[in-house]
């Protein structure tokens, strides 16, 4: 008895994943501290977290891997934008003071028009890397 209830629960959890993947389009996934990077969730073009540095050496630390990996096309300062281009992928970059400690970052990747999951993580890794340093 206690088997069937087993695979059912199991079976349920499998459902219910497909059936959020299917009605949002993405998955969610939210690890706890690691390291330097905190947690962060991922969607299937953006991966967003959240970071101790100040806002100043975030901005600063994500013109300079921008300017390193690629080139920066627009940047606001106020609203916490920067749009650039790496390995012919787009890269949006956002950054929002959301308490006095912390400020989110959210870095979106896309490659003639479809996610790239892949230079979104790059990105925002070096970037929090930068900023910790």
């Amino acid at each position: 008895m206690d088997r069937k209830k087993k695979m059912r629960s199991i079976l349920g959890a499998i459902v219910l994943g497909l059936f959020c993947l299917g009605t949002t389009g993405c998955i969610y996934l939210v690890a706890g501290s690691v390291g330097a990077l905190g947690g962060y969730a991922v969607s299937p073009d953006t991966v967003e977290g959240e970071s101790e540095s100040d806002y100043e050496t975030l901005w600063d630390a994500a013109n300079e891997v921008i300017g390193i990996m690629g080139t920066v096309n627009r940047k606001d300062y106020k609203m916490g934008t920067i749009d650039g281009t790496i390995s012919s992928a787009r890269i949006s970059v956002d950054m929002s003071q959301i308490s006095s400690t912390q400020v989110r970052l959210r870095v979106k990747a896309r490659k003639n028009m479809l996610p790239n999951i892949k230079i979104a993580q790059d990105v925002f890794v070096k970037i929090k890397n930068r900023a910790s340093q």
